[in-house]
């Protein structure tokens, strides 16, 4: 191992024995740290400020401006929250968090699955999406959830041992075609992030979204179809403080007999659904529009 490499493990080793640590603490005080980071990222920095107000204020034309605001400062608290919630899951323990996480409508997936199909599961960035990683703990097959690999090696190696935890399997999404097309081992479930600007925009996949012309990724879809994949919408709402309900929505049990753009757009009405109930539980510091028809 070169000095390169030693100081990248180092890195890596230092970073994580320090955020374990810190994930001991009781959640009553890391939930503290995050209203001190609220206050700082609202009042103080104003972290991505003027694009979370522009972006709520376009989605939601009809609100007023107390209103707007309302949502923009809950969705600040919620934000930090979950990053207390997230260093909180590198140690807390899997019967802990099956007492905050209920998971409705499973049987969906279970039928699916036993009838040999893969099945995509759909989702946006909406509450704390990362309590997905505890899907594996209540099912009995493969789950994998697809990311795009982060620049930092020590970044990303932690990502992986974050989220892999109760074993979900991390899939890098110039992998994913491959994995599900090889047949290599049984039905399994891919989780996919799809509400992000693609860096590539097909006219075929331009919908209305929050009141906004854009640009979907088509991935999802066309490996759906391709795959002859079961779909669903993972509806993701919080019951209180910590307290999580991920809802298994259909979209299609055969995507190969949807028409093109179909799936995509039952995923953009479900998901659209999932936001205005509740509107402050959504990633609005995303640039989304960014390049759209619509910005």
């Amino acid at each position: 191992m070169n000095p390169k490499q030693i100081l990248k493990q180092l890195a890596y080793r230092s970073a994580y024995a320090g955020l374990y640590i810190i994930s001991l603490l009781p959640m009553t005080f890391l939930y503290a740290l995050g209203s001190i980071t609220y206050f700082l990222a609202y009042y103080i920095i104003g972290y991505r400020k003027e694009v979370v107000i522009q972006n709520i204020s376009r989605a939601f034309p009809d609100k007023r401006y107390g209103e707007v605001h309302a949502i923009v400062k809950k969705f600040y608290a919620c934000f930090t929250a979950y990053f207390a919630e997230i260093i909180k899951s590198i140690s807390v323990s899997a019967e802990v968090l099956d007492k905050k996480i209920v998971f409705e409508n499973q049987e969906l997936i279970d039928q699916y699955i036993a009838s040999g199909r893969d099945v995509i599961a759909c989702l946006g960035h909406c509450g704390n999406w990362e309590m997905l990683n505890f899907m594996p703990f209540k099912m009995q097959y493969d789950i994998y959830a697809v990311y795009k690999p982060l620049r930092s090696t020590t970044m990303n190696k932690l990502m992986i041992r974050f989220r892999s935890r109760f074993g979900m399997k991390l899939l890098p999404d110039k992998a994913v075609v491959r994995q599900i097309l090889a047949k290599s081992s049984g039905p399994a479930v891919y989780l996919f992030l799809a509400d992000q600007c693609p860096p590539i925009k097909e006219e075929k996949f331009r919908f209305t979204f929050l009141h906004q012309d854009t640009y979907v990724f088509s991935g999802m879809e066309k490996l759906a179809r391709t795959s002859r994949s079961a779909v669903i919408y993972l509806h993701i709402t919080q019951l209180s403080k910590g307290h999580y309900k991920i809802t298994c929505l259909p979209i299609c049990s055969e995507a190969s007999a949807t028409r093109e753009g179909e799936i995509t757009q039952k995923y953009i009405s479900l998901l659209t659904e999932n936001i205005k109930e509740e509107p402050y539980g959504w990633l609005w510091t995303n640039k989304r529009w960014k390049g759209s028809p619509s910005s």
